[in-house]
């Protein structure tokens, strides 16, 4: 490059990087670092180009040759050679913005797309701007070229990311009001099928309405998944032990039409997760891959410990460098068009026919890893298969930790005095109605304030059973904190169908803490009062 090239090429990209306002409230050897840190990325990938116009020949410089595949760098070549790497659809427009400004002299930014000879596509970002210093009369154009492939590549998955999130937090809304509604659907339908005047037809009746009930809380259950709010609890497990106790139960669900095979790594490291949620992930991830194996194939679950370092992190925004435990499932399907590849996490997106799936499988899949402090990555190609791989974070706990044991039934009765706090009318009714007819003495409340207010009056109050989120200044968890300063022997029990994070931290329940999920039947409500007021609190570890 002429040293005027260099001269224009540094005057554009410092006018690019150029901020006034920096300058004004930043100290000057921060800025210099800012920019020279945004040079360093960008020159490592960058080079420049003069276009001769009258000759119809390009000079490039030696950088030129590494972005676009090259073997050797070249001093000058036709113009037509170097757009023969542009596919057709990119190649028009940027040979007309090259054109326009060789002719009119103002400068022109444009982006399009470059295939290398070994195939590959990359995107490149290109400005340039009129230039009067070619050998021929008539002007030319000097030009920067920058791969930007990874920059677009990472914005992608951050958009992705953000738009994941917002539909997150929009289902886990949802969730929570619909939740409260099927707590006093199916409690009422279950008394209604255990009712001592009820005849068969009546019965009949309740269960079917039961069972529509129970899918409807498994759809919310799923948005809860996907929008991380589900509360998780989560051991320190043997990955390879998980895959094992499933691997009977995908055996009768996946058909003689599918061959499973299942291929542990021996010294595996151990993990802290939810069991329960992981063996659902992973039979969800076991049916979407039958499925997409109509007429039979291969399932293939590997586990592995695998390190993911800083390169990856950077390729993959919602990744973390670490030692992780590898889960992963692959099939031999039909695979999934690139086009949809970056939606299949999104809640109700199916490529199944009409009535064959929720949509929601992937994306419960998905808000568990997440929650779990994990990664997901998936790989498809029509016609070859589709691999889900599942990074769960290696547990810095070397123990391995049993799964505490089932505590016995207890007396499902009781005479306690139970403040019940629920600011929805109808949850409060019904959890009320539950309490007497198993012999509990209650109290009422709709808020924070009016639930403390109960505990001052000196009534006597022996479990304080409260929503987590409720109406005003104070939470469940805030009542349930200052009220046992006041009253040191009091129980608590949690009750909630979306806890945000009042009570769950780093996707697990806090310590100690009791919590009925909604929806819930009568016979949960009566077995988690009486755990509660035993004493019975849930596992640490």
């Amino acid at each position: 490059m002429a040293p005027s090239e260099r001269t224009q090429v540094g005057a554009l990209w410092g006018a690019r990087f150029y901020r006034p306002e920096l300058f004004e409230s930043t100290e000057p050897f921060l800025v210099l670092f800012f920019l020279g840190s945004l040079l360093a990325q960008s020159i490592a990938h960058m080079g420049a180009v003069t276009f001769d116009m009258a000759t119809g020949t390009v000079r490039p410089s030696p950088q030129i040759a590494t972005i676009f595949g090259w073997p050797d760098p070249v001093e000058e070549i036709p113009l037509q050679e170097l757009l023969a790497a542009v596919p057709e659809a990119d190649r028009q427009p940027l040979e007309q913005a090259i054109e326009r400004c060789a002719a009119n002299g103002g400068p022109y930014r444009h982006e399009f797309r470059i295939t290398r000879p070994d195939g590959s596509t990359r995107t490149i970002w290109s400005e340039g701007f009129q230039d009067h210093g070619t050998p021929t009369a008539a002007a030319g154009v000097v030009a920067i070229c920058q791969d930007v492939t990874d920059r677009r590549m990472a914005e992608r998955q951050l958009a992705q990311s953000q738009k994941m999130e917002g539909v997150g937090q929009l289902t886990g809304g949802v969730a929570h009001d619909f939740n409260n509604l099927l707590t006093v659907i199916i409690g009422n339908l279950d008394m209604l099928a255990e009712w001592p005047g009820a005849d068969a037809r009546a019965r009949e009746t309740a269960e079917i309405a039961l069972k529509a009930a129970d899918r409807g809380a498994d759809l919310v259950r799923s948005l809860l998944a996907f929008s991380r709010k589900q509360p998780l609890q989560p051991r320190v497990v043997d990955l390879n032990e998980i895959v094992m106790e499933t691997d009977h139960l995908l055996r009768r669900t996946l058909g003689e039409q599918v061959e499973l095979e299942t291929s542990p790594e021996r010294k595996i490291w151990l993990t802290m997760v939810d069991p329960a949620q992981l063996q659902a992930a992973l039979i969800n991830l076991a049916v979407n891959a039958r499925d997409s194996m109509r007429q039979g194939g291969k399932l293939t679950i590997e586990t592995g410990n695998v390190v993911l370092d800083e390169d990856y992190a950077l390729q993959n925004a919602d990744a973390k460098p670490g030692a992780y435990v590898l889960l992963a499932v692959s099939d031999t399907g039909s695979g999934i068009p690139a086009a949809i590849l970056d939606r299949v996490f999104e809640p109700f997106f199916t490529t199944k026919e009409t009535g064959k799936g929720t949509g929601l499988g992937l994306s419960m899949v998905y808000g568990f890893i997440k929650q779990s402090n994990g990664h997901i990555k998936i790989y498809s190609e029509v016609g070859h298969g589709t691999t889900v791989k599942l990074y769960l974070p290696r547990s810095e706990t070397t123990a391995h930790v049993e799964a505490p044991a089932t505590a016995a039934e207890l007396d499902q009765t009781g005479n306690e005095t139970v403040l019940v706090v629920e600011d929805d009318a109808m949850v409060r009714d019904f959890v009320v109605q539950q309490l007497r007819q198993l012999g509990y003495r209650t109290r009422l409340a709709g808020n924070g304030r009016e639930a403390l207010a109960a505990l001052d009056d000196g009534s006597g109050i022996d479990l304080l059973l409260t929503d987590v989120i409720l109406p005003g200044a104070l939470t469940g968890k805030q009542v349930a904190d200052t009220a046992q300063r006041r009253q040191p022997d009091l129980k608590v029990l949690f009750m909630s169908g979306y806890t945000e994070n009042a009570i769950v931290h780093h996707g697990r329940l806090d310590p100690g803490v009791l919590l009925l999920s909604k929806p819930f039947r009568a016979g949960d409500l009566a077995q988690m009062v009486r755990r509660a007021i035993a004493g019975n609190q849930p596992s640490d570890t």
